[in-house]
């Protein structure tokens, strides 16, 4: 483990770092699947987020594959075998008589093809080597029966009634145990591994490594989860990950939220297509992932939120990890976590690259361009006038020609998106929590004042 903290990050070197991202239009792909959502049974999420929702906003942003999140909970589970259906190997679709009602809240601009594959998040709080661990894992299994089978475990050691993302006091290897006894077909990803609070490397309660935490079930780790604060160049530093598939998902807490990050297949359509997709990290399978620009996370940078107090991670290491303003511990972002565990230099990379896209959703651009927030009600009904015209979210942020986008009749949108595909953005930065903000017009003012960047 090497010590890069050498160079302090300024504003100038955010933006040229922005500015070397990978960015354009994306390659060859048959589908976007986004893996990681929730339902209503999970704390802190939108009343509507139910299967119905999921595949409306699916269709608003043009997804193929969904997760279904949360099948371990029980009523949620019942939801899920009594609105969907089989579709192709290990996927299933929304019932014919529920879907139409549901096409009609749908553009026919964005009309398309929406599965779901059986996928529920576990978040682990146990003691090992001495420290209390927190991670979050996110796992695949092919068919309800052995979503049933795998339930039925999980409800002996802990609750998993109460949330939809159930707590367990089991070691993160042990459920990986678990999980390929009930079925060698089903398979975990950590999920957001470099978040402070709830990861495998988390500067808070996780790991040094993936190792460290799967011990000898290691083998069968193939994949992990960046998260919304970190990207696939930040990954490439740490050379423990060269032979995982970085993937990207939402963590979708309501319906709207879906797709803000995802992955590429160029693949068929099946379960099995998708995890050797994911398994083998072919390029011209996986075909890369869309990002949330990392600064725009809520845990990219350290700080402490209640003192409005955010630093980078030079300044943390001069104020020893504490806060300046009142002197209790500062959150250590993800930014300070990669470096600590960093064995490579910025300019390196691993042999194993893929592609990767990074993006601003539509509602945050079009609060921009509005000057209004962005869940105001005259953001939403641009966002639906922009769909309607021009099809779904995506594919207006990654494909379409600027002077096509302008065929909406929304000005700068065009600009807009040109801008964020180069990567010509501004952002304060996200810490302790709270969102980092973009500005792609520096002459717009935003609506608060940026935490101090230094």
């Amino acid at each position: 483990m090497a010590n890069l903290f050498t160079v302090k990050d300024s504003p100038q070197l955010v933006e040229a770092k922005q500015k070397s991202r990978s960015s354009g239009v994306a390659g060859s792909f048959n589908f976007i699947a986004d893996f990681h959502v929730h339902s209503k049974f999970s704390r802190a999420t939108a009343k509507n987020l139910d299967l119905e929702n999921l595949y409306i906003a699916a269709q608003l942003k043009g997804i193929t594959v969904v997760g279904t999140g949360d099948f371990t909970h029980p009523g949620w589970f019942a939801e899920i075998k009594e609105k969907l259906e089989p579709a192709e190997q290990g996927l299933f679709k929304l019932k014919k008589e529920i879907a139409g009602e549901c096409d009609k809240k749908v553009p026919l601009s964005c009309h398309g093809k929406v599965r779901f594959i059986l996928v529920s998040e576990i978040s682990n709080i146990y003691k090992k080597n001495n420290k209390t661990r927190k991670n979050h894992n996110l796992v695949f299994v092919p068919d309800l029966n052995i979503a049933d089978k795998f339930n039925s475990k999980l409800d002996k050691i802990g609750n998993i009634k109460s949330d939809g993302r159930p707590i367990l006091g089991l070691d993160a290897r042990n459920l990986l145990e678990i999980l390929l006894e009930t079925s060698a077909r089903s398979f975990l990803i950590p999920a957001h591994i470099w978040t402070p609070w709830f990861s495998v490397l988390g500067s808070k309660t996780g790991f040094n490594s993936i190792l460290e935490c799967f011990g000898d079930l290691t083998p069968h780790i193939f994949a992990a989860e960046t998260g919304l604060s970190s990207d696939p160049p930040m990954n490439w530093r740490v050379s423990g990950l060269d032979n995982l598939t970085l993937v990207s998902n939402s963590d979708a807490h309501s319906p709207l939220k879906l797709g803000r990050e995802a992955n590429l297949f160029n693949t068929d359509l099946s379960y099995s297509a998708i995890r050797e997709a994911i398994e083998t990290g072919d390029n011209k399978q996986f075909s890369g992932t869309f990002e949330f620009y990392p600064e725009e996370g809520k845990y990219h940078l350290d700080g402490h939120r209640k003192c409005s107090v955010c630093l980078w991670p030079q300044e943390t290491l001069k104020n020893k990890g504490t806060c300046p303003v009142c002197g209790k511990s500062l959150t250590v972002g993800v930014l300070y976590r990669v470096e600590e565990l960093a064995d490579r230099s910025e300019n390196e990379k691993p042999k194993r690259i893929r592609p990767y896209y990074s993006i601003v959703p539509l509602v945050n651009i079009l609060s921009e361009i509005l000057k209004v927030s962005h869940g105001s009600k005259k953001v939403m009904n641009n966002y639906n006038a922009a769909l309607d015209i021009l099809g779904p979210e995506l594919n207006i942020l990654h494909k379409l020609e600027p002077k096509t986008i302008d065929k909406a009749g929304i000005p700068l949108l065009g600009e807009a998106v040109k801008r964020m595909r180069r990567g010509e953005i501004d952002i304060a930065p996200g810490y302790d929590g709270e969102f980092g903000r973009v500005q792609i017009f520096k002459d717009f003012s935003l609506q608060k004042n940026p935490p101090d960047r230094r």
